[in-house]
């Protein structure tokens, strides 16, 4: 990578402002330090459009208190904001994930009000907003990015009314009733108004939304049902379901080495009859102990064996420093233990619990080899895995399980939806999966395919820029 200096670096006209970087800096045990890429969906999406355009990415490094200066990657500026280990703590773990993430997930886990994160979370929005004034260039187009930074448009309206400002929530926006437990309710709704386009997973939370600009923030309503009106501005609402690089992963799925090694997935496990696979990250919003407990009875009850029916799950590490979360992993841990303790035979666990994340490649091969995808999270924006199991199903073989909690559900309507609170329901629906006849297997399949192929993470960027106005980049 090459380092540049932020005064050789020309102002942007397009720019991304998310709470991390495309890339990471890492701490090397020698001292030094290193950049990283970070594959997420999100720099997928955008990066081709950054490209195009000469834009810019403004975010934290993910090291607190680095001093690190802008620098630029394959045409990619790059622009560091700094956070100390203090603020990492207040800001991210405590209001972003320790107040906001569970309030607006539903209160599956209670939300905590403290008012010296609510501080941290202002000021780090407030350097965002001073940051990015001074690096965008006259009549720049911002997109900003999920719960982390919400406060921030209507900080970067104060300090640069010339710019065009989106922005996109990543996380499901919550009925009116739990976000008016949120002492700064009014702030946080003011924040999003700062921009011209605010998106959302769903319509539903464009209705929430709209519902509280008009009663907490005074914003005037219109007969648009996604418009309301700022003073003599107008912001757009709007619903744009996330997606995935489908035709990507589509590609890497009927690779020769995918191929094999999803052949010897199974090999490994002995050549089951059935494979269940759940794949999240370790969050209590996902649902890990429902499937558990559903897999758990079904073995119980005889309706399945641990010879035909084997279960992995792949729960990616998340927040480690967090208390709930390491209780979180202690309980998935001991009931896996469980079921293996009554179900297992030597060399042949019921459940394999891989507590790591892996490679792409890898991640393709355990969808290919599964019969069965489950996917149960008591509230979810979007979840993506869904549809990369989808992307995946070229051989038009599996069945996907799916909460009717995640914003995904509204898209995959030929998936088995499921209540996740309901243990009997998604029982069922795991029994119906796994005894489905291959013929009604294929055709669902193959109408979720058309869905996921067809509405990818282009689309979902593009839709959103347009309706932002931002122009199609030459070429």
């Amino acid at each position: 990578m090459a380092r540049n200096s932020k005064s050789e670096l020309p102002p942007p006209d397009f720019v991304v402002v998310a709470n991390r970087l495309p890339v990471d800096l890492e701490k090397l045990p020698d001292g030094g330090r290193r950049w990283k890429r970070s594959p997420g969906g999100l720099v997928t999406a955008l990066e081709p459009m950054l490209r195009a355009r000469d834009g810019a990415w403004i975010g934290w490094p993910g090291v607190p208190d680095a001093d690190v200066g802008p620098l630029v990657e394959d045409g990619l500026q790059l622009h560091p904001v700094g956070l100390s280990a203090e603020e990492v703590e207040s800001y991210y773990e405590g209001f972003s994930n320790g107040t906001l993430w569970p309030l607006y997930h539903d209160v599956v886990a209670p939300p905590v009000f403290h008012r010296h994160w609510w501080q941290a979370y202002v000021k780090v929005n407030q350097r965002f907003a001073d940051y990015t004034a001074k690096v965008a260039a006259e009549n720049a187009t911002v997109w900003i990015q999920d719960y982390q930074l919400q406060l921030m448009p209507g900080m970067l309206r104060d300090l640069r009314p010339d710019l065009r400002i989106g922005f996109f929530l990543h996380i499901p926006f919550p009925p009116t009733e739990l976000f008016m437990q949120l002492p700064w309710r009014t702030r946080i709704v003011e924040g999003l108004l700062g921009a011209d386009v605010i998106g959302f997973h769903t319509a539903g939370g464009v209705r929430n939304f709209r519902w509280l600009a008009t009663r907490l923030a005074g914003a005037g309503a219109v007969r648009n049902r996604n418009e309301v009106t700022v003073g003599r501005r107008t912001v757009k609402l709007g619903a744009f379901p996330i997606s995935i690089d489908s035709a990507q992963l589509d590609q890497l799925s009927r690779t020769d080495a995918v191929v094999k090694r999803a052949a010897q997935i199974r090999d490994d496990l002995g050549n089951p009859e059935k494979i269940v696979l759940g794949v999240d990250r370790l969050d209590y919003t996902k649902g890990i102990d429902v499937r558990l407990r559903a897999f758990h009875e079904l073995l119980e009850e005889g309706r399945i064996t641990a010879e035909n029916a084997v279960m992995i799950q792949l729960a990616t590490p998340s927040r480690e420093r967090v208390e709930h979360y390491q209780r979180m992993r202690d309980d998935i841990e001991l009931s896996v233990g469980r079921i293996n303790g009554e179900f297992a035979k030597v060399g042949h666990p019921a459940v394999h619990y891989l507590h790591q994340s892996l490679p792409r490649e890898e991640l393709a091969a355990f969808f290919l080899a599964a019969d069965v995808m489950l996917v149960t999270p008591l509230r979810d924006g979007m979840n993506l895995v869904a549809k990369e199991y989808v992307a995946c199903r070229h051989d038009l073989g599996g069945t996907l399980v799916l909460s009717e909690f995640a914003g995904a559900a509204a898209e995959l309507t030929s998936a088995l939806l499921v209540n996740p609170h309901d243990t009997d329901g998604v029982k069922e629906a795991l029994y119906a999966a796994l005894t489905m006849p291959p013929e009604e297997g294929r055709k669902r399949m193959r109408t979720l395919r058309k869905q996921v192929m067809t509405h990818d993470v282009d689309r979902w960027a593009r839709s959103f820029l347009d309706a932002l106005g931002l122009e199609p980049a030459d070429g």
